[in-house]
């Protein structure tokens, strides 16, 4: 089972931009459909986006046409790139090994807050 730390996070302002990453301590390159989730405060947790083994996305309808999710296997690392972020998007985010249960692989998470 790989590690996974996310970076990245941090406080911006509404239309800002963040780039997090999430750094796997082995090969990702077989792993399918890791992604990034978030929970705000009296929450639950939430797909924001996940990446195939082969590069299909999908993402949460919220946003959609601001955040993309990619990865770069050769460095074992999953990215989310958020534009135009909102007040809304404030949240813990977590990267997940493609198993969103208890058995899979999460992260510590990193904290996001978007200011009006």
């Amino acid at each position: 089972q790989v590690q996974l730390v996310e970076s990245g996070g941090g406080l911006v302002q509404a239309g800002g931009s963040l780039r997090l990453s999430c750094a796997a301590s082995g090969r990702i390159s077989s792993l399918n459909g890791m992604g990034w989730y978030r929970q705000a405060p009296g929450k639950q947790r939430e797909l924001v986006a996940r990446i195939t083994n082969v590069g299909t996305t999908n993402y949460a309808d919220s946003v959609k046409g601001r955040f993309t999710i990619s990865r770069d296997n050769a460095k074992n690392t999953v990215y989310l790139q958020m534009n135009m972020l909102k007040p809304e998007d404030t949240a813990v985010y977590y990267c997940n090994d493609g198993r969103p249960g208890p058995f899979g692989s999460w992260g510590q998470g990193t904290q996001v807050t978007v200011s009006s």
